[in-house]
Formats: structure tokens, sequence, C-alpha cells
């Protein structure tokens, strides 16, 4: 069954059920993977390299490293290496994640069980003090597995519950939800943070549970309300699941080639999606550790950007009706270089400058990634969606490795982020180069699909 199959209410009713979940994870991938958990860590990985045990001592220099495995790791980089590691697992698992739910009766049970063992691991964050930033630094990385895991499902769900013509508006649509969500919970956090000032860690340890329950409870919504479906198309393969999975797995990636477009698009969305998280995962450290504003400001910041993209990601759907998702996703990708000039000259503590950088990001980061879901989902198979956005969550929502690689070793190299901030411009102009060559009607039509009315 098709998304046009579906009468338009019931398919309404799906669709309004699917947007929850970009509400229901959004409490994470904000108030946890892009604002709190981050400098906490970094935090808490500075007590235990340099020894000191409460925050008024940490103006005291320390050039002392964590030991990792053998290698000397820069307490201020710990957190961009885990997100490369949970990249590198990422790599191996989500493919297979993504066989298994193209072969899967009930995506809607797959995806809750990925998103409540992520929740679970969020959590647990909780538990994060003193100088245990080795318990940090498992949680953050298998909640970032498992967050992966939910949005292959949940992504390649899109495809059943929204013809062509509309995929744009729907996927705009949950990331302003997202937005919203996200938004509320860090608002909620940033009292928080503002009436416990006395007491910022346990505040923040607070907001990192709330954000895992945030999770965990929302995510019974498209649970409940999105249908099962049987797979449709499954390479046929004899034995269990899982090796049939790997069978499918195989047979999708050597038949990659037959569709050239949807390979540079991967491309570029490797390269300039990594700028884009890396940006975001980055902001709450630069703006913490390299502009010296305090934890609440930062906050607020995000607050910005949260509810002006809600503005931008249903803008940009708008715009992409009329001229196509592929020409705002290039345009928006210029924008992108000029946050990260901007964001680089930014002056220490100059809070008007770092708000309207803010603004910025919050216009152009909703509407590129959108759009950029809802495109892919025209370039892809059909009956191959989950694994084809096992690909594509490679790079997706704090899952990218390049960009963290490369922000960790400059801040390294130099002891600054405003370099390693710099550094990113490479990612997007990659980006743009390799999406330049993409030919939106070519693709479409390698793959399948129906064009929609406008490409």
């Amino acid at each position: 069954m098709t998304a046009a199959d579906l009468d338009p209410q019931s398919r309404t009713r799906e669709q309004k059920a699917w947007y929850w979940y970009d509400w229901a994870n959004s409490a994470f991938v904000t108030t946890t993977a892009a604002v709190l958990f981050a400098p906490y860590l970094t935090s808490v990985a500075e007590k235990a390299a340099c020894g000191y045990v409460t925050d008024e001592d940490k103006h005291l220099k320390c050039t002392t490293d964590l030991h990792v495995l053998g290698l000397d790791v820069s307490a201020g980089s710990l957190v961009f290496y885990l997100v490369t590691a949970a990249t590198i697992l990422s790599a191996i698992v989500l493919p297979i994640v993504g066989a298994v739910a193209d072969r899967s009766s009930s995506k809607p049970k797959l995806l809750g069980g990925f998103a409540w063992a992520g929740s679970a691991m969020a959590a647990a964050m909780f538990l994060v003090a003193g100088s245990n930033w080795q318990l940090g630094a498992v949680l953050l990385v298998l909640a970032t597995l498992f967050l992966g895991a939910s949005l292959v499902v949940y992504d390649s769900i899109l495809v059943e519950i929204a013809d062509p013509d509309e995929r744009d508006t729907v996927s705009s649509k949950g990331w302003a939800l997202g937005y919203l969500g996200g938004g509320l919970l860090l608002a909620v956090n940033f009292v928080l943070l503002t009436v416990m000032s006395d007491n910022t860690e346990l505040a923040v340890r607070i907001s990192l549970l709330t954000a895992g329950i945030w999770w965990a409870v929302f995510t019974i919504i498209p649970v409940r309300g999105i249908r099962s479906r049987p797979p449709v198309n499954p390479v046929a393969e004899s034995g269990g699941l899982v090796q049939a999975s790997f069978g499918q797995l195989w047979h999708t990636l050597k038949d990659l080639g037959n569709y050239r477009v949807t390979m540079t698009f991967l491309l570029a969305y490797l390269f300039y999606n990594d700028g884009i998280q890396t940006v975001i995962y980055a902001a709450s450290v630069y703006g913490e550790k390299e502009l010296g504003f305090e934890k609440s400001t930062v906050l607020m910041a995000f607050l910005v950007v949260q509810f002006v993209g809600i503005a931008g990601a249903l803008g940009f759907g708008r715009i992409a009706a009329r001229t196509g998702a592929y020409r705002v996703i290039l345009y928006g990708l210029f924008v992108w270089l000029a946050v990260v000039v901007a964001g680089w000259l930014v002056p220490d503590g100059n809070l008007p400058l770092f708000l309207l950088l803010a603004v910025g990001i919050g216009v152009v980061l909703g509407g590129t990634q959108a759009l950029s879901r809802s495109f892919y989902s025209q370039l892809i198979p059909r009956g191959r969606e989950a694994e084809y956005f096992s690909l594509y969550q490679a790079c997706e929502r704090g899952t990218s490795w390049i960009g963290t690689l490369i922000f960790g070793l400059v801040h390294q190299w130099t002891d600054s982020y405003r370099p390693a901030l710099l550094a990113l411009m490479v990612l997007f102009v990659l980006g743009i180069i390799l999406l330049s060559r993409v030919d939106p009607r070519r693709g479409i039509e390698e793959a399948g699909n129906p064009l929609p009315a406008v490409v």
C-alpha cells in the first residue's frame, strides 16, 4: 500500500502522528546533544584531566590530557572524538538496521524499540557527575547510535504516508514541530538553570533527565498512530530475518551504481550535513569556552535558533513548493558559508552579535535539513527506503564524523576553537560543488519514482 492508496483523512491522521517523533527526539537533540551535554562532559573531562574538584578551580591553566586507549586526548576535544567513534559504529550498524526495517512488517514497533532504548541512555546521563567522564562517554555513544537507528525507521515511513507532491511540506512540518518541542523543553531548562544558578551542575543533570523522559513519553504517539504495513518488493533470501537483511543490504550496495544521481547527492549530503551538524554540535562549546558566555546565555541563544527555526522550516517548505527543494537546498548552503565566517568573526563576549548569529542559523537550519530529507526520498527505489535512509543517517543528526574530527584535531593543534570553526568551510564548499552536479529530474526517473509537480 502506498500513500496514494490511503483516503485523505487516514493519510492526514498518520502524518500528524508521524510529526510527533520529531517533537519527541528533538528534546534530546536540542537540550542534550546540541546545548548541554557537550560542554558539561567537557567540564567533567577537564576535572579528571586536571585533578580539580570544584568549578572555582577551573581558572587554573591545565595542559594535562586524558589517557584513552593508550592515547593522549585533549579534554576539550573528547566529545568530538566520541561523536566520530559513534559514526564509525553507525556506518557498520545502521545499514543492517535499515535492511531489517525494510523487511519488517511492523516499522512503528521497531521505531519505538530503538527510541526507548535511546531515551533510557539519555535519561541515565543524570548519573554523570564529578570526574566520571567514562560513563558519559559510553552513554553518549549508545544514545547517538539508538537515535540514528530510530531515525532510519522514522524517515523511511515518510514514503508510506506522503505522496511525492506532499513530502516537502510534510517533512518541513515535522521539523517545525520538532523545533517547537525542543524549544519548549529548552525554555523550561533555561528557567531551571536560572533558578538553580547556585548549583548549575545539578540543574544540567536534571535537564538531561527531562530530555530522556520527554523522548520516551512522546514516542508513544507515533508508535500507536502509524499503522504497520507489509514490506514492499523485498529481496528474496533464504534464512531468518537478519540473514535475509544482510542479503538485501548486499544487493542494494551492488545496485547503488545504477543510481548515479542518488550517489552524488549522498556524497554532497555527507559533506554539507557534516558541516551543519558540527556547527550545531560545537556551538555550545564555542559559546562557552571560546566566547566566554555562561551556560544560561548559550541556552538562550539556542532558544532563538529553535523558535526562528520553526519559521525557517515552514518558510523554506513554501518556497520549495514553488521552486523545487533542490534549488532551495543549494542556495541555503551559501548562507551556511556566511554563518561559519560570521561565527569566526564574533568578538568574545559580544552578546548582540552572538544572538544575531543564532537568528541566521535558525533561518537556514530547519529548511535545509527538512528539504534534504524529502528530496532524498524522491531519489531512492521503492521498497528499500529504510536501507537507503540508513546510509543517509550515517551523516545525519549527531552522527557526522568528518566535521567533528576536523574540529577536534584543529582545536588540539591550535588550542583555539576559532580556527576549528573556520576549517568547517571546506565541508560546505565540497557539498556545494557536489550538489551542483545533481540532476533532480534524472535522479527521480532513475529511481523509478513519479515526478512531483515541481522538480
